[in-house]
């Protein structure tokens, strides 16, 4: 399949990017990473400066393959990352947009590589459980009801990737840190410290310049772990508890 392709270039921070166009062969079977790889084997091969592009894992869990691509977070199919999208969900003779997160806590570095570290910065500020938990405790030795469980589990499945804020209109990093604060909030071991992990990471968001919650659900849409919005509320709820003082 024949493509062209619009892709943000960019030498660095204080650089003006640019789309620039860029014609590409490609298999239905490739991901699009493997496409973006043909594409950079044939700059190089014209040396030509290749597209810089985060990736790592390329099985959906490290979260770093992120790019918009025809202005959707992570592309097209929904609940899928960047490197497991793949070029059947194109057509032959298409145009593809590809852009970075657009955020201003996510500077461009250079083309489609952004900062993410603001996010590192929440996670330090309360991410964590800090109390003496003691041992590992028999599976069996703390009940915890089934759908609490599936719940912190769903929310520990959040893999930091950002499309919450590229998709949010207000860049709002909201559903990120609302994810790290349920997985540890909705089980005992982090209850203890959960208004205090609640106020403290919300702090660091707003430090990072990441905008509020705009109500729109497109976080949830475009969310590759499909992480529910319900966790925003239960952070909204501990926040506005730690400052009236309840760890209720």
């Amino acid at each position: 399949m024949k493509l062209t392709l619009k892709i943000w270039r960019q030498k660095g921070a204080d650089k003006k990017g640019q789309l620039e166009s860029y014609n590409v062969e490609a298999s239905e079977h490739m991901s699009f990473l493997e496409m973006m790889d043909v594409l950079n084997e044939e700059l190089i091969s014209k040396k030509e400066e290749p597209v810089a592009f985060e990736h790592d894992c390329r099985e959906g869990i490290c979260g770093t393959c992120n790019l918009v691509i025809n202005g959707r977070p992570h592309g097209p199919q929904q609940g899928t990352t960047t490197c497991q999208l793949h070029m059947r969900h194109f057509k032959d003779g298409d145009t593809i947009t590809v852009e970075p997160w657009r955020a201003k806590a996510f500077p461009v570095i250079k083309d489609l590589v952004v900062d993410r570290s603001s996010f590192d910065r929440i996670i330090q500020a309360g991410g964590y459980v800090s109390v003496n938990t003691g041992q590992a405790p028999d599976g069996n030795a703390i009940p915890i009801e089934k759908d609490t469980a599936l719940s912190a589990f769903d929310a520990a499945a959040c893999i930091g990737c950002g499309a919450c804020v590229a998709a949010c209109p207000n860049g709002s990093a909201m559903l990120f840190t609302s994810a790290k604060v349920a997985h540890l909030g909705k089980l005992p071991q982090g209850q203890v410290e959960h208004a205090a992990r609640s106020k403290s990471m919300v702090d660091q968001m707003d430090t990072e310049g990441f905008g509020n919650c705009s109500n729109t659900g497109a976080c949830e849409v475009e969310c590759p772990k499909e992480i529910s919005i319900n966790n925003i509320a239960m952070l909204n709820r501990s926040y506005l508890s730690s400052i009236f003082g309840s760890n209720k």
